[in-house]
């Protein structure tokens, strides 16, 4: 393995799971008790109909008609992030507004059915329209147009979220989000990121509920922005005034984090991967990072393996479609153990592993999945 991390001779595998094949691998089991909350993470926020073309050559030129050699639907949306967590092993709850149209149908399907996330939270809203994006993959990148109507008057995020082991916010500049606060004061833990700020100020006192996060996991550029910090690692200790436990991704380099409370900080670079489509990466990073904390792993561990499931997904189109679970995992570790010529210190970097991927490959393939085109029946 090189130093970016590339593991020599890796072919990337395409393997489906058995319906619900999380639930072969519990990354939490040696921390479960009687008393614990019935959700291992809570999320809400809006649920798009996500339509990804790839094998793009070049971005569509105006006035010309391009030609995609692959396409796929799914829900997208915070729907990448809760599809991620659940195929991790997660008990996932989410609470978001659904279309009455056939879009939402398909997608309350595709996340409760497929991927047996909790909807309990979540509702119909008659005669509103799926919000819908459209996401163009080339060279490494994505294009999006998205359309939709006003969400419904009241977002589906209650004051009184169930009760959850963590909750996963994206903040917004300038607005609090109240059930963030009322789900710290009962014990669950925060973990936030955020999206890119329109107004241009870049304050982190803007950002409000910071001060009830246990972490926060902007990208590189986000982070030097709202800190000044000329560099992302001094970028990630100085965010660590506002929040315990500061996580920076840096692309191509990896990621990097500072955890105030312990003085730990840990850096592990980037897998190289050919990439099909960035869509919903940072979700599944995200989603990676959360369950390694929440098992009590190491804080390297954690971001390795946030890392490993990012470059896995970033393989495959889509958001949601993408976010690999314990079977893709597994093949992944197999592999790069199979290939001559490693280097013992990169394979040592994920020998955590090990004790958690099945020995053998899952067996009853495929995972049912959401149907990547719409209007397709699902086979049995």
């Amino acid at each position: 393995m090189t130093a970016s991390n590339t593991f020599a001779g890796e072919e990337r595998e395409h393997l489906g799971e058995p319906p619900h094949a999380h639930a072969h691998v519990d990354p939490l089991a040696a921390t479960r008790t009687p008393a614990d909350p019935p959700w291992d993470v809570y999320l809400t926020g809006t649920v798009f109909l996500d339509i990804v073309f790839t094998g793009l050559d070049t971005a569509p030129v105006r006035g010309t008609e391009s030609w995609a050699r692959g396409m796929g639907s799914s829900p997208g949306g915070v729907a990448n992030m809760a599809t991620a967590l659940a195929r991790l092993g997660l008990r996932t709850s989410l609470a978001a507004a659904f279309g009455d149209d056939h879009y939402g149908e398909y997608c309350w399907d595709a996340l409760e059915q497929g991927e047996g996330i909790d909807l309990s939270p979540s509702r119909t809203v008659p005669g509103w329209h799926s919000p819908v994006t459209v996401s163009m993959a080339y060279e490494g990148e994505r294009t999006m147009v998205s359309h939709g109507h006003e969400p419904p008057p009241e977002e589906p995020a209650p004051d009184c979220p169930p009760r959850a082991r963590a909750a996963v916010a994206s903040l917004t500049p300038g607005k609090r989000a109240p059930w963030i606060a009322q789900a710290a004061s009962e014990g669950t833990r925060i973990f936030a990121d955020v999206g890119w700020d329109d107004t241009g100020a870049w304050e982190l006192t803007g950002l409000a509920d910071l001060e009830h996060c246990e972490a926060f996991l902007p990208n590189a550029e986000e982070a030097m922005r709202y800190t000044g910090a000329d560099c992302p690692r001094a970028a990630a200790h100085a965010l660590t005034e506002y929040v315990p436990l500061a996580v920076v991704t840096l692309g191509s380099e990896g990621a990097y984090a500072v955890d105030r409370r312990t003085g730990e900080s840990a850096e592990v670079p980037a897998i190289a991967v050919e990439a099909l489509d960035p869509t919903g990466a940072g979700d599944v990073f995200v989603a990676g990072f959360v369950t390694g904390t929440l098992a009590g792993w190491p804080l390297a561990d954690r971001l390795a393996f946030a890392g490993l499931t990012a470059a896995l997904s970033v393989q495959e189109f889509g958001g949601s479609l993408s976010a690999p679970g314990w079977a893709e995992i597994g093949a992944w570790w197999r592999r790069v153990q199979s290939v001559d010529g490693q280097d013992p210190a990169a394979l040592r970097r994920y020998a955590f592993l090990a004790g958690l991927v099945p020995e053998e490959p899952l067996t009853a393939w495929p995972r049912r999945r959401a149907v990547p085109t719409i209007g397709f029946g699902r086979s049995t």
